[in-house]
């Protein structure tokens, strides 16, 4: 599964300025409409301490963190499903990702005009998840009349989608309904925009968001088991990631009452939506963080590193993360007893340190 992150808004709210600071580069962030036209594409690093900790018993030469990507389309306007502002192409630009990250603007600024002329988050949230809907229940109708076509043995399929449509056409998001396992499966695999889970990022200025109860209205209304909310204030992330000085970063975080920059937060929430967590592989050579979906088990997970290893897989050894620092590396452990030794079907659990055995 590929940890695809698509970042949209409505223009002039701060995209590509979080864009910018998740992702170290330099996006066009402008004070116009559409100053984003290509979708810009960037990096993100999952902060994880654990691998530092790991590192620091065996010393290996080189870390490989777990990266996500993230995809910062164009700003999106009212009517952009029917291709206003360029939108059927922007919102194709974001139908491959795994996320959805929508940013709402909450701060004052005469510098900065709002496309439509006043701060109203509950507004524009509307009109971005209907533009979504719109553009689902688009391909929600294609689908069912290219099933039409096809003989009764897609009839399952059918009845689906017409449960989706007719959800969407009473304007709900896909995401706020409960499917069975392998109807997410099959809805996954069109790729509708409101099934996706979403994270909404609220850009705010900091007394602004104080002060307001709209903050409230916004979680009551809509918070959902597939959505995520985080506040966070764009311009003052720019001005952290721009010093270099780790004396004086920390210095300004200490002043913002922030442990860390808050999307750090945003870049884990990302990772736990998509329903991963992640396991290491240790050597003299690298120590490497390996995403996977909760629940998988060593014989899957083994292949995502190379597919001889499922072929031929034989065992894991498995060893936790808490014992492995506790225990001073592979060989406290041992002394312990502490060592697993798991066959293909042991789940795999967030932080455990695995090597594979195989035989082709």
């Amino acid at each position: 599964m590929g940890l695809k992150c698509g970042i949209l808004g409505l223009p002039n709210i701060g995209k590509s300025t979080i864009f910018n600071v998740l992702t170290k580069s330099k996006a066009m962030a402008a004070n116009f409409p559409f100053c984003t036209i290509k979708p810009n594409i960037g990096f993100s690093l999952l902060p994880d301490n654990r691998l530092i900790e790991i590192q620091k018993i065996v010393n290996s030469k080189k870390i490989t963190p777990t990266n996500i990507k993230f995809i910062d389309i164009a700003g999106l306007v009212k009517g952009a499903s029917s291709g206003n502002g360029l939108g059927n192409k922007f919102l194709n630009d974001v139908r491959s990702v795994n996320i959805l990250i929508h940013v709402v603007r909450f701060f004052k600024d005469q510098n900065i005009q709002h496309i439509y002329n006043r701060i109203d988050p509950i507004k524009d949230i509307n009109i971005i998840n209907d533009e979504l809907i719109i553009s689902d229940i688009e391909l929600c109708e294609k689908n069912i009349l290219y099933l039409n076509k096809k003989n009764k043995n897609y009839k399952n399929n059918k009845y689906l989608l017409e449960t989706c449509l007719y959800n969407l056409e009473n304007g709900l998001m896909l995401n706020n309904i409960i499917f069975k396992k392998e109807e997410t499966k099959y809805i996954n695999s069109i790729n509708f925009l409101t099934s996706k889970p979403m994270m909404y990022v609220i850009n705010s200025d900091k007394n602004f968001f104080k002060n307001d109860k709209i903050f409230k209205k916004l979680k009551k209304k809509f918070i959902k088991k597939k959505n995520i909310f985080i506040n966070i204030c764009a311009k003052t992330e720019l001005e952290i990631s721009e010093i270099n000085n780790y004396e004086k970063k920390k210095k300004k975080l200490f002043e913002l009452k922030l442990k860390e920059s808050k999307l750090n937060k945003l870049i884990t929430y990302s990772f736990k939506l998509l329903n991963m967590h992640t396991y290491f592989t240790v050597g003299k050579k690298e120590i490497c963080s390996r995403p996977i979906l909760i629940g998988t088990n060593a014989l899957e997970s083994s292949k995502k590193i190379h597919t001889d290893f499922k072929k031929g897989f034989i065992r894991a050894k498995v060893i936790s993360y808490k014992d492995f620092i506790k225990y001073n590396g592979e060989n406290g452990v041992k002394k312990m007893g502490k060592i697993k030794l798991e066959g293909k079907k042991y789940v795999i659990k967030d932080g455990d340190i695995i090597q594979y055995f195989f035989k082709i």
